[in-house]
């Protein structure tokens, strides 16, 4: 039998106490801390601090808010009889006074100050379980539902939908945090690829003769540019290259084509154009795609090579993401937070509605759609490919970038004469800004190099000769000029030059391999 401390009368608080549970005013061998209820008015918080009232009203408020929470996402809700507004014996939860718990010391096994023990405390079975607080501590505590999970949820389904919802937001929080970091690289971990050649050096050397005049690029080929994504909307889109192409009397064509159409619809066009152009001139055709257009022209020879192999020379991909980029992907992935605001409309909108092209268009640069495109269709080895990835500038002065992407011819204020020309006016726009700015966000978010849209690692195309430079250039550097270009570096239009001058390096020398081995 325990032993309990007992107390003079006078020292009781017999205005938080209650009565004495025998019924005797004044009875000097009751135990500290017992009562009748020994709950709160409500009958539903145990008063465990009934000597200070601000810890008590303190107790009560945490009391009833973890009651509300958890009875909302926890399968431990508290039950309660609708009839009998005190808690069930079976809810309280007593401990050894060997341990104690929160704020009281337990106090066991002493002699009492008359050297006798007192009498236990009696249990009634229409009230609660309540202990001596010297002895022990009660506390309310949730009912294990692992017992009967089927039967609790039906006996309270809104703990059950809480707890799915929360699972639910807490999966999208960690899809939408992890992104596309197991996605970046994947063709470089992916078996059975070919490996890739350096021509970084050789391109250099190249690079450097054309602004210097020495120009290698052959008449016997037609060269056909093939644009990215959004570029309907840009009226400059390689417009400085194909100039500089036709001065020097090199055929060069832009391909027509839908860019904001799908990479399969679009391979159909690059096809017939390439058909067209070779039925015309009776010359092979050289491609050079940009971004998106690298993709649609690598998809066109993969899908009609046995068409196409005696028509074309090479392929130049610039800046082109042939596995796939981190931003479409981490836009239009399913089961993400940005599910609840429906991103994925949003975009349908802007896309479809707005800029009158197919969302297919962007799924198609996702990873997923690339890894299901490339398990099928490779582009075929004997084919001379070059892939040109670069780095973005993330500095104060790249985020102030500004980029000429059109101009605005404005009307003459008296009568043109002959020699008169409109006045143009350069349209610019902080596109290479924003490039910069997604390229920081790539660098952190995934510790990935990228030119602002496409990693480095996401551009390399397998089997291909890889040019890596060291300058600094963003996605829209390779189509639109910057206003603060540096004028001792070369341009777009020479850059692209040297990409198609070592494609047709490349296949002189695939060629010569293949005599050697003929022999």
């Amino acid at each position: 039998m325990r032993k309990w401390i007992t107390l003079p009368q006078k020292k009781r608080k017999s205005a938080s106490m209650g009565e004495p549970s025998n019924g005797q005013r004044g009875e000097p061998n009751a135990p500290f801390g017992a009562s009748n209820d020994g709950l709160t008015s409500n009958g539903l918080i145990p008063q465990l601090f009934t000597s200070v009232p601000t810890l008590n009203e303190a107790a009560s408020y945490i009391a009833q808010t973890t009651s509300i929470f958890t009875g909302c996402f926890s399968d431990n809700s508290v039950e309660r009889d609708s009839r009998n507004p005190i808690v069930h014996a079976q809810e309280l939860e007593t401990f050894s006074c060997g341990q104690p718990r929160g704020y009281v010391a337990s106090i066991c096994d002493l002699p009492s100050s008359s050297g006798s023990h007192s009498t236990t405390h009696a249990e009634s079975s229409n009230t609660a379980t309540a202990a001596p607080i010297n002895g022990e501590i009660t506390r309310t505590s949730a009912r294990v539902a692992s017992e009967d999970a089927s039967a609790h949820e039906e006996s309270n389904p809104t703990g059950g939908i809480g707890i799915s919802m929360f699972k639910s937001l807490i999966d999208r929080a960690r899809r939408t945090v992890h992104g596309s970091a197991d996605d970046i690289g994947w063709l470089q971990r992916a078996s059975g690829m070919p490996p890739v050649e350096d021509g970084t050096e050789r391109f250099t050397e190249i690079l450097d003769n054309i602004r210097h005049g020495l120009h290698k690029l052959p008449n016997s080929m037609v060269y056909l540019l093939v644009p990215g994504l959004f570029s309907n909307h840009g009226p400059l889109y390689f417009v400085n290259t194909k100039m500089s192409f036709s001065k020097m009397g090199l055929a060069c064509h832009i391909a027509k084509i839908h860019s904001e159409a799908s990479v399969e619809k679009n391979a159909r066009e690059i096809k017939e154009y390439i058909e067209e152009i070779y039925w015309g001139s009776r010359k092979r055709v050289l491609l050079l795609g940009h971004s998106k257009g690298g993709v649609d022209a690598a998809a066109a020879l993969s899908l009609y090579w046995p068409d196409l192999k005696d028509k074309v020379a090479g392929l130049a991909l610039a800046q082109s993401p042939y596995g796939g980029s981190p931003i479409p992907s981490d836009i239009l992935r399913e089961g993400q937070l940005g599910d609840y605001v429906n991103v994925r409309k949003l975009m349908e909108i802007l896309i479809c509605q707005v800029i009158k092209g197919d969302l297919q268009a962007l799924e198609d640069l996702t990873y997923e759609k690339r890894r299901e495109f490339l398990m099928k269709h490779q582009l075929p080895r004997e084919l001379p490919v070059v892939s040109f990835h670069t780095e973005a500038g993330i500095s104060s002065t790249a985020l102030a970038t500004l980029s000429h992407v059109a101009h605005a011819e404005l009307p003459a204020v008296s009568p043109l004469s002959a020699s008169d020309q409109p006045t143009k006016l350069a349209v610019v726009i902080p596109l290479g800004a924003v490039m910069a700015a997604c390229a920081q966000l790539l660098q952190i978010r995934y510790g990935e190099k990228s030119d602002g849209l496409v990693t480095c690692r996401d551009a390399e195309v397998p089997g291909s000769v890889v040019v890596r430079p060291k300058r600094k250039l963003d996605h829209a550097w390779m189509v639109y000029s910057s206003l603060n270009d540096d004028p001792s570096e070369a341009d777009a239009s020479q850059v692209c030059e040297a990409l198609m001058t070592l494609v047709v390096e490349v296949g002189q020398q695939r060629r010569h391999e293949l005599a050697m081995k003929d022999e």
